[in-house]
């Protein structure tokens, strides 16, 4: 598996350099190599074999058709890194390999000087923190050791290349593992299918709070979905709850909860809720302003009143309609308290380190 890994990263570090040396700046998304491993112990291993073996392999690189490549200059986005270096990591991977600047970084050096900008990273060596929140767009070249435990972090991971050009992802299997080999043998269908493979969310369904926020707009899907007189977005001033489309509407949304928890007094809470909200659907259609119809997106003039309402413009209302899961709940921020638990909370915090975390 070592001899393995070693192979992969010398092909790719020194194929991306031929690229470099004769396209120039269009190969910059594969001259920095991010590794994705599943464990640090893993990564551990993988950074003394490019320290080491690597690093010896590119010096003679040119031997086998590509080209040599200096040291690679190696970082890691870990756990093991402080709140502090992961943003200045980020910041050092924008940086791109340009060869005007490493022209100019030889004449500074030979004038004893150091050039403003700072080297471009060679090898990324990452594990599951790479997955969320990483977007940098000029990556394009990955190695995944092993395959991840799940689809969906194998597919968050894979995704953090290949932003604006195209990507390259490579997965190093081990053979000894019998779940690497599954994979391996069927390499081609997983891949061609595996947005089906992606694991379900364990949640509660039909909860309160679900409700709450998804039940308006399951609601107002469905009967403009199934209905040409409630389609268009004018349409939402003309409500009418004896309509078919939206006495079915609420029917199936109410039997489906049933059917779901098992219980009927849950469908009819659920009916009880659809109720509520059209009755609020219908209030505000009836005390139209200035002559405007209500519509289900308010107008960019401003002259169409609009029923849903954007996450996070302001409080969560009846017909308040989430764009994305990630709007769920605001995010807040944090003041981390380093005093041990053997002092008294009486005694004056120290002060909070700047730019500390947020969830």
């Amino acid at each position: 598996m070592k001899e393995a890994t070693i192979r992969v990263y010398v092909a790719h570090l020194a194929g991306a350099q031929k690229l470099y040396e004769k396209y120039g700046t269009h190969a910059d998304p594969w001259m920095t190599l991010v590794g994705y491993f599943n464990s640090i112990r893993e990564l551990g291993g993988t950074r003394r074999l490019v320290d080491d073996r690597v690093r010896t392999m590119l010096n003679a690189a040119d031997q086998r058709g590509l080209s040599r490549r200096k040291r690679p200059l190696l970082q890691e986005l870990t756990s093991r890194l402080g709140a502090t270096e992961i943003p200045e990591v980020l910041d050092r991977l924008e940086i791109g390999f340009d060869p005007e600047v490493e022209s100019q970084r030889k004449e500074l050096r030979k004038a004893g000087r150091e050039h403003p900008t700072p080297m471009p990273i060679d090898v990324l060596l990452a594990t599951n923190m790479l997955s969320v929140g990483v977007d940098v767009k000029r990556l394009g070249l990955m190695a995944v050791l092993g395959q991840p435990k799940t689809t969906a972090e194998y597919i968050q991971a894979t995704s953090r290349v290949g932003r604006s050009t195209p990507g390259l992802v490579c997965t190093i299997y081990n053979w000894a593992r019998p779940r690497d080999l599954s994979h391996y043998e069927r390499f081609e269908h997983y891949h061609a299918t595996f947005y089906q493979h992606v694991e379900a969310l364990s949640v509660t369904p039909f909860a309160t709070r679900a409700l709450d926020r998804g039940l308006s707009a399951v609601l107002i899907a469905l009967v403009r979905l199934t209905s040409d007189k409630f389609n268009a977005n004018h349409s939402a001033a003309v409500l009418d709850r004896t309509h078919p489309a939206v006495k079915r509407a609420v029917e199936l949304i109410a039997k489906r909860a049933a059917q779901v928890d098992g219980r009927k007094e849950v469908g009819t809470a659920v009916k009880a809720m659809l109720e509520q909200r059209l009755d609020e659907w219908l209030a505000q259609a009836q005390r139209p302003t200035g002559g405007q119809l209500l519509g289900y997106e308010r107008s960019k003039d401003g002259l169409t009143p609009g029923l849903l309402l954007r996450a996070g413009l302001g409080p969560w209302e009846k017909f308040t309609c989430l764009m994305s899961l990630r709007e769920v709940e605001p995010s807040v921020g944090l003041i981390l308290d380093d005093r041990g638990l053997d002092m008294s909370y009486a005694a004056p915090a120290s002060t909070p380190v700047p730019g500390g975390p947020t969830v």
